[in-house]
Formats: structure tokens, C-alpha cells, sequence
């Protein structure tokens, strides 16, 4: 008996180590598609940023740190850096504001009221980015015809035309707009997981709305809120057309400066080396963001 049984166990571990084997076979082109598209440009751009420009748009021998150098030691460029570090920290906060509601009245709200608003989020994201950016231009235009500013001068409540154009408050509600629903969805996702008993069992101890929601809803809502905020800053950080269009001196940010620097001045490995220093500051911020936001959201709620 202790032989079959030994047989049988035996067979088991076999048969599931064929099955792990036979998964690494199916996943391997996968793996190697994404090493092709992904983790091999990403190793040429860090190549190509301690290249040396030959003067004709080309790159070549002896590597440097020039380029590095260079990007530290301008006063713009650190500048840049930083705008562009506040724009995209403005913008992961502003949606988190916004879209808690939203994602609040998805969750809890009726069926029908669920699907509008549903489709309500995802309907901008058929709209070309592009697009959308140039009304936010009209909306925002600085003389008295912009939408905005005709309002506010109609109703009384300013005396002469705001400038909100080419600024980084342009830039940041702008990109509010474009990466909103990319916060709204996490968060109802992770807010659809916590059972309604939690806020029931809060609310009959005596908690108000604002408690209930502040002590159990927010901190149970963490890991929504940590792939939100990821997202949102990480896009915001990286993107060219709301800066470009937007944005214009004021709200310079790295993409468009990598976008100078390969079109005008056609220095690739500069504008590679920037666009290392972008990915390594956002993936750092990121990492830093993630161990905070999401260290024992339980223990947090109280």
C-alpha cells in the first residue's frame, strides 16, 4: 500500500512539473517578444546616452558622461526636471480628489446609474488626445474670448482676462482630464472589494459619514489608489502633447525638452540620457510611492 501510495505521489510531482515546464514553453515567445520590444530599445537608449555627438546628428566613440553632466549642471534643465516632477504630482493628487466621488457613486450607485456613469469615464478615451487638449485651449485662452475668461468677465467676477494659458495650472488641468479615468477605474475596482458590512458595522457604532469613509472606505481603498496614483503621475510625467500644446514656456516639461533636442537641436544622445534621467526619477518615485501607500493599508484603518 505504502509503494502505490508512494507511486501515486510520485506521478503527481511529475505530472505538475510537466505542466510548469509546459507553461515556460508557452510563455517563452511571449517573453521574448517583450525582451525584443521592450528591454532591448530601453538598453540602446542607455547606450546611445553616453554616446558623443559628432556634430552632423550622428552619435559615436568614446562614451562620456557628458551628456549627464551637462543635464545637471544647467540650471533649465534641473528646472524642467523639477517642473516637471510638480505638474505630474499636482495632476496624480487633483484626479485622486476628483475621482474618489466618481468612483464612490459607481460602486454604490443603481444599475443604471453605474453603467452612465460607466460610460460617462470611458467615453474620452475614443477621443483623440490631441483633441482634447485643443479644446481644453479654447476653454483656457488667455484673451477675453476664451471660454473661460468670456464667463468670468460676463458674470462679473474679474476685471480683465486671466492668464491660465502656457502655464503649468494649464498643463496640470489638461492632463487631469486626459489620465482622469485611468484613476477613476482602480478605485472602483478596489472600492467594489470591500464589503458593505465594514461602513454598516462603522456606521452603527455611532462614525459619521465623513469618519466612516476617512477610517475604513480611504484606507481599505489603498491598493486602487497606489495603481492611480502610479499611473497618473507616470503618464503625466512622460507626456508631450498636453505640455506641448498647453504648456508653452512656463510649463515646459522633459518630454518636450527630449522632443527640442531630437527635432532642433538633434542631439540624440542628450535627449537620450534626459530621457534615462526621466524613467530612472519615475520608477524610483514610483517605488518609493508604492512601499508607502500600500504598507498594511489594514493596519491603517481604524
Amino acid at each position: 500500500m505504502e509503494t502505490t501510495a508512494d507511486n501515486a505521489v510520485g506521478r503527481t510531482i511529475s505530472s505538475r512539473r510537466s505542466v510548469e515546464r509546459l507553461g515556460y514553453v508557452f510563455v517563452a515567445p511571449a517573453m521574448i517578444l517583450i525582451g525584443g520590444l521592450f528591454f532591448l530599445p530601453v538598453l540602446g537608449l542607455v547606450a546611445y546616452s553616453f554616446a558623443t555627438q559628432d556634430g552632423r546628428g550622428g552619435a559615436g566613440l568614446p562614451a562620456t558622461l557628458a551628456n549627464y553632466s551637462k543635464f545637471f549642471e544647467t540650471p533649465l534643465y534641473s528646472s524642467v526636471l523639477m517642473t516637471t516632477l510638480r505638474v505630474s504630482a499636482w495632476t496624480a493628487i487633483a484626479s485622486a480628489v476628483i475621482a474618489y466621488p466618481v468612483a464612490i457613486a459607481v460602486v454604490r450607485g443603481g444599475v443604471i446609474a453605474s453603467r452612465t456613469i460607466t460610460i460617462a469615464i470611458i467615453a474620452p478615451l475614443l477621443v483623440s488626445v490631441v483633441v482634447r487638449t485643443y479644446g481644453w485651449q479654447i476653454i483656457l485662452a488667455n484673451s477675453p474670448t476664451g471660454v473661460l475668461n468670456w464667463l468670468l468677465l460676463h458674470a462679473g467676477v474679474i476685471s480683465s482676462p486671466l492668464r491660465i494659458m502656457y502655464t503649468e495650472t494649464a498643463v496640470v488641468v489638461g492632463s487631469v482630464h486626459v489620465f482622469l479615468p485611468l484613476m477613476i477605474l482602480p478605485l472602483a475596482g478596489s472600492l467594489g472589494r470591500i464589503p458593505p458590512s465594514f461602513a454598516e458595522a462603522a456606521a452603527t457604532l455611532g462614525a459619521s459619514a465623513w469618519a466612516v469613509f476617512w477610517r475604513v472606505t480611504f484606507p481599505l481603498s489603498f491598493p486602487g489608489l497606489a495603481a492611480g496614483l502610479s499611473l497618473v503621475f507616470s503618464l503625466t510625467a512622460s507626456s508631450f502633447v498636453g505640455p506641448r500644446i498647453l504648456g508653452g514656456t512656463d510649463g515646459q516639461m522633459l518630454g518636450t525638452l527630449i522632443e527640442q533636442q531630437v527635432s532642433s537641436a538633434y542631439d540624440w544622445p542628450f535627449a537620450s540620457a534626459i530621457a534615462v534621467v526621466l524613467v530612472s526619477t519615475v520608477m524610483i518615485l514610483n517605488s518609493i510611492g508604492q512601499r508607502y501607500v500600500t504598507a498594511k493599508p489594514h493596519d491603517k484603518a481604524g
